[in-house]
This record gives C-alpha cells, structure tokens and sequence, in this order.
C-alpha cells in the first residue's frame, strides 16, 4: 500500500484564467480540429465531439442530426447486423464519416464486428469499449482488431493512467478513451472505491498520449459547456458526452408523463435496468454499477448542441483562442473552492 499525496483534481476544482484577446465576436472562433491518426494514417476533421456509446445515445438517430454539426457518433453496440444494414443503406456515404462502430471483447464480438464491416468501406472508426481497460485479455483483444483492421482507426478504453495509454497506443490504438468513474449516471466509484479525478486524468493521459503520437478521449464528467472546455484545455482532442446528451429525441428511448411533463429514462450500462434489458438479469456474482435517473424530455439534440458550441466558442473568446486547437495552448488552470453564485438555485 502507499497513498500519492500529490492533488488530483476534476472539473468542479479549477476555472480557466481569462486573458487578453484580440477577437471581436465568437464567430470568428474555428471548433473545427483536423487529426492524422497514428496507426491507421486516416486523416479526420470535425468537431470533436462524440456522442457516447450508451444505449440512449449512441444511437442511429443521433448519428443523423449530430453529423450535421460535423460531430462524431460513438454508436452502441446492441444494434443487430440487420439493423446495421439498413440503417447503412438508408443514408449517404458522407454520414458514415461520423460513425463510430463500438464493440465488446468477447469471441462473439469480433465475430459481429466483422460483420458490420463487411457492409460498407466507408465505415471507418471502431470504438473498444469496457468499463476496465487494465485486463491482458483487453490488451489481447485490441491487438488482434489492429491484426484484422490495419487500416481502421480503433478507439480503446477505458483507462486514467499514463503507463497504461502508452500500453495501449504500443498495441495499437489510435486513441485512448479516458475516465473512469465521472460518469452521470456511473457508481462505479462508490461501489469500487476505484478512479482518478478527470482533469488530472486527462492532463495525464494527454501528455502520454502526444508523445507517442497519439489522442485521447475523455469521456465523462461533463455537466456544462464549460467542463467540456476544461477537457480541451486540458489536452484532451475529443470530448464524449452521455448525460448532456440524454432526454433528446434521437435517445430513441420511450417518452412518458409524469405530472403533465414529458420524462425519459437515462442509465448506466452497468445499471440494472441496462443489465436486464440486454442479459436478462444482473449477474450473480456482480454489483451493480449505474444508476437510472428521469430526464426531462428536451426535443431536438440540435438546439442543446448549439447551446454547447456557443458556450466553447465564448470560452475560447475569454483567453484570445481563435481556434479550438489554440485553447490548450492558452489555458491556465486555477484552483477554486466555488464555481457560481447558488443563491437562485431551488
């Protein structure tokens, strides 16, 4: 046992330090990124945004209106083969630009990735995803997708250390999801005890990540635009979103009413309610590690995304940043004990 007495800090812990800028409104602001990825030298540009591989919002729906926004989908991966290819023959090649293919680890998984491939060459990203990204048979997993795609830029996680990017980018990914715990609608910390606060995590992770050539991902703890521009100047390149992203009408999950107001479902995918839906029951020899929470029914994903671009753009504005891949650059970090005036809160 030892205990790391440096401070780790999440998003609720720092503000970004405003600085001269020499912008006159926020539209001059570019949120556009452009990326060669390390492997498989595809070349991505967009806004690098992804909607979370979550059964609300990974969703096909999702990938229609978020790619209007040049915005990336990390589409979940209950969606059956048949599912797949009709959504694929439903719209343009364009579209599947924004798509990002997630799987599992199993046998079973590779099998089905395979087959959703098989559909279409215009399909180009794979995202690895489990909830620990500390297992060999992860690290074997990964190294046998890069074998069968050389060509496909593959996402993996999830992890929060240093040692444990540079493993991963080693065996082939292009980029590293980071963040465990921060999540919504995650108790992966409480029922653990396990994590790493994000910012320090992202801050981290990045600094492995670039010097091996490759990118990161921070998925999680975003609650306001803001966080998401704490992420970018932290180093992160692409901020996934789950729970700023729930009670849209693309989550395609059922709408109900509940006092004259229209609710809908948002949960972890290791909740029960995930657990029952996709395996029938939680596992005996397993906790559950998510929780299920009522969202207001907020309509159209596009009215909340511009809400979020505009906070980015006005962040970027506040420290002289005309362009997203400048915020790092400009982002000094200070420590605070309070974020806002609470007064009108209830």
């Amino acid at each position: 046992m030892r205990i790391e007495e440096d401070i780790k800090l999440g998003f609720k812990d720092v503000l970004i330090r405003p600085k001269r800028s020499t912008l006159t409104s926020r539209s001059q602001v570019d949120l556009e990124r452009k990326f060669v990825f390390k492997h498989s030298k595809q070349i991505w540009s967009g806004i690098p945004i992804i909607a979370a591989n979550m059964d609300t919002i990974g969703t096909f729906s999702m990938v229609k209106s978020l790619s209007n926004f040049n915005i990336l989908t990390a589409v979940h991966k209950y969606y059956s083969i048949v599912e797949w290819d009709n959504f694929i023959n439903s719209v343009s090649k364009q579209m599947l630009k924004y798509v990002i293919v997630s799987t599992g680890i199993s046998d079973v998984d590779f099998i089905k990735i395979k087959e959703i491939f098989s559909l279409s060459l215009d399909l180009q990203y794979i995202c690895i995803d489990v909830a620990n990204g500390y297992s060999e048979h992860f690290i074997y997993f990964l190294k046998k997708i890069r074998d069968f795609f050389p060509d496909k830029t593959i996402c993996a996680g999830n992890v929060v250390t240093g040692e444990m990017v540079e493993e991963l980018i080693l065996s082939g990914a292009d980029i590293v999801k980071v963040g465990i715990g921060p999540g919504s609608v995650c108790t992966t910390r409480l029922k653990t005890g396990i994590g790493y606060p994000q910012l320090s995590a992202i801050i981290e992770c990045s600094d492995a990540a670039h010097g091996l050539g490759g990118r990161i991902i921070s998925d999680g703890g975003c609650i306001f635009s803001g966080d998401i521009a704490k992420a970018f100047g932290g180093g992160a390149d692409f901020v996934m979103l789950g729970g700023m992203l729930a009670g849209h009408m693309e989550c395609e999950g059922k709408i109900i009413k509940e006092n004259e107001k229209k609710i809908m479902l948002f949960y972890g995918m290791s909740s029960s309610s995930a657990m029952n839906r996709y395996i029938g029951r939680v596992a005996d020899y397993r906790s559950v590690e998510g929780k299920t929470v009522k969202i207001l029914y907020r309509g159209s994903v596009s009215v909340s995304i511009r809400d979020i671009l505009g906070g980015l753009r006005s962040s970027c504005t506040y420290v002289g940043a005309e362009s997203l891949k400048e915020l790092t650059k400009r982002t000094t970090f200070i420590r605070v004990s309070e974020q806002e005036n609470h007064i009108f809160n209830n």
